[in-house]
C-alpha cells in the first residue's frame, strides 16, 4: 500500500490543483465530471449492453402486464415475481461495470479529500496525536515515544493506556509543515503536521492496511510494524457555495458525476 499510494501521489500531485489550491471549486467541478464521464465510456465497453436493453425491455412489459391484468390477482404476483428476477439480472449487469471503475474512483475521491476537505491547523493551535498500537505486536504504550521539532511543544505530560493507546497534547509555537518522529523500540516513524500558512494538501492519519488508499497524505505504515495508526486532529476547510468536509465532498462528487454521466450517455448511445 506505501508503494500504491506514492505512485498515485505522484501523478496527483501534478495533475490536481493545477492553479493552487485556493480556487478549489475547479477541480471540484473538474474531476466530478470527467468521473462521470469516464464513467459512461467504461459502461460501453465492458457491459453488455444488449443484455441490459433486453433486460429493460422484460421489466417494461412485466409492469404492463400488472396494469392490463390488474383484475386477476395471479397473474399480478406471477408478474411481480418475474420483476424481481429480472431485476436481479438488471443489477447483476451492472456488476463488471462497477468493479472497474471502484479501484480509480476511490483513488480520485480520497485526492480530492485529501487536497481539499481540510485546512492547516490554524497558527498556535493545540491538537492531540492519537497514537494506535497493535495489541499482537507486544510492545506496550509506555515504550513510544515521542520526539518535537522547532515549533512543536508538548503541552500536557503523555498518557498511555493499558489498551496499546498513547496521546500527545502538542502546541504549535510556528507555521510551517512539522514533522513528529515517534520512537517504538528501535523504529521509527514520522507523522506530518501542516499548521498556518496557505490552503495545501494537508496530512491526516497514517494508517496501514487497504485502508489506507483513502489517507494519501501520507505513506502508509508498514503491514507488519508495531502500529495501527497515527492521527492528528482535522479543520475543515470553507469551500464558500460548496459542501465542506469530507462527507460534503464525497456526496457533492457523487451527485455531480451521476449528473454528468446521465447527461452525456446518450451521446454515447449506452444503456443503463
Amino acid at each position: 500500500m506505501q508503494t500504491f499510494n506514492a505512485i498515485f501521489n505522484t501523478i496527483f500531485d501534478v495533475v490536481i490543483a493545477p492553479f493552487g489550491h485556493e480556487p478549489a471549486w475547479f477541480d471540484l467541478i473538474l474531476w466530478p465530471v470527467l468521473m462521470g464521464v469516464l464513467a459512461i465510456a467504461v459502461y460501453k465497453v465492458v457491459s453488455n449492453q444488449k443484455g441490459l436493453e433486453r433486460v429493460k425491455s422484460q421489466i417494461s412489459m412485466r409492469l404492463l402486464e400488472i396494469r392490463l391484468f390488474s383484475h386477476d390477482i395471479g397473474q399480478v404476483l406471477r408478474s411481480t415475481g418475474m420483476i424481481l428476477v429480472k431485476n436481479t439480472l438488471y443489477l447483476g449487469n451492472h456488476m463488471v461495470p462497477m468493479l472497474v471503475m471502484f479501484v480509480p474512483f476511490v483513488v480520485i475521491l480520497a485526492q480530492l479529500v485529501s487536497n481539499y476537505a481540510y485546512d492547516p491547523a490554524p497558527s498556535r493551535a493545540v491538537e492531540l496525536l492519537h497514537v494506535r498500537l497493535d495489541p499482537d505486536a507486544g510492545v506496550p504504550a509506555r515504550d513510544v515515544s515521542l520526539e518535537l521539532p522547532d515549533g512543536v511543544a508538548l503541552d500536557a505530560p503523555p498518557v498511555h493506556t493499558a489498551d496499546h493507546q498513547a496521546f500527545y497534547r502538542l502546541r504549535a509555537e510556528a507555521d510551517g509543515d512539522h514533522v513528529l518522529t515517534l520512537r517504538v523500540g528501535d523504529e521509527v516513524f514520522e507523522k506530518g503536521w501542516a499548521v498556518g500558512g496557505e490552503a495545501r494538501k494537508v496530512p491526516l492519519k497514517r494508517i496501514r492496511g487497504i485502508e489506507a488508499i483513502l489517507y494519501p497524505g501520507e505513506a502508509a505504515l508498514p503491514g507488519d510494524g508495531p502500529l495501527l495508526s497515527i492521527e492528528l486532529a482535522t479543520h475543515s476547510r470553507s469551500l464558500g457555495p460548496l459542501p465542506a468536509g469530507e462527507l460534503g465532498i464525497v456526496l457533492w462528487t457523487l451527485i455531480l458525476s451521476l449528473a454528468a454521466g446521465f447527461a452525456v450517455k446518450g451521446v454515447f448511445g449506452v444503456t443503463i
